[in-house]
């Protein structure tokens, strides 16, 4: 008797494969019969899943993300005691920044993502929707601190979750090609983060 395909298990390997293109040459040369190879499946096996190159890439984004939210609540269960709004801006920034391999993967996943989207105007709407999310949880976490009177109460919330999110992107560049460490990059990140929470 044949094994039943686990459809999910098969999408999550797709995408896989097509993490595995972009971290070792980009996606602007890959096909779907690239992806289908790397993946040892047959073009019209992958096709079943994914229509385009862009849906694809969608879903792996997603379920990259997905990843990543795991990642965090593992790091945030591991602390000592409930975590601090603090706590939790560090926790999901040391995960969006490139210090681990599945963390790189990520990055260059979304670096391929964004190249693409810049010149399309479907994927450029994929590409943003995260954006106000992030900010809106990082803004949230900073105006929780500002209740517990960690964080001066004349900051802009709002404004501070985008610099944030704009000094994760500079770093997460900075470390990629090479030009600071992983120490450096975490000494930036807690300096930014003391002089945020203190009252």
């Amino acid at each position: 008797m044949p094994r039943r395909v686990d459809h999910e298990e098969r999408r999550r390997a797709i995408a896989e494969a097509l993490w595995r293109i972009a971290c070792a040459r980009g996606l602007d040369g890959a096909s779907l019969r690239d992806v289908a190879a790397e993946a040892g499946i047959s073009l019209g096996q992958l096709q079943h899943y994914f229509s385009s190159k862009d849906e694809m890439l969608v879903f792996a984004l997603k379920y990259l993300g997905g990843l990543a939210e795991e990642r965090i609540r593992a790091r945030l269960l591991g602390l000592n005691g409930p975590p601090s709004p603090r706590d939790v801006l560090r926790e999901t920034v040391m995960e969006m920044l490139p210090l681990d391999d599945a963390s790189r993967t990520g990055n260059l996943v979304q670096i391929a993502y964004f190249v693409r989207a810049l010149h399309d105007e479907r994927l450029r709407g994929h590409a943003k929707e995260g954006i106000p999310a992030l900010r809106a949880f990082f803004a949230d976490q900073v105006r929780t601190g500002i209740e517990r009177g960690e964080v001066d109460a004349s900051r802009d919330a709002d404004a501070e979750a985008m610099l944030l999110i704009a000094l994760t992107d500079g770093l997460t560049t900075h470390l990629l090609l090479e030009a600071c460490d992983q120490d450096e990059t975490k000494s930036l990140l807690d300096g930014h983060l003391d002089r945020l929470f203190t009252p």
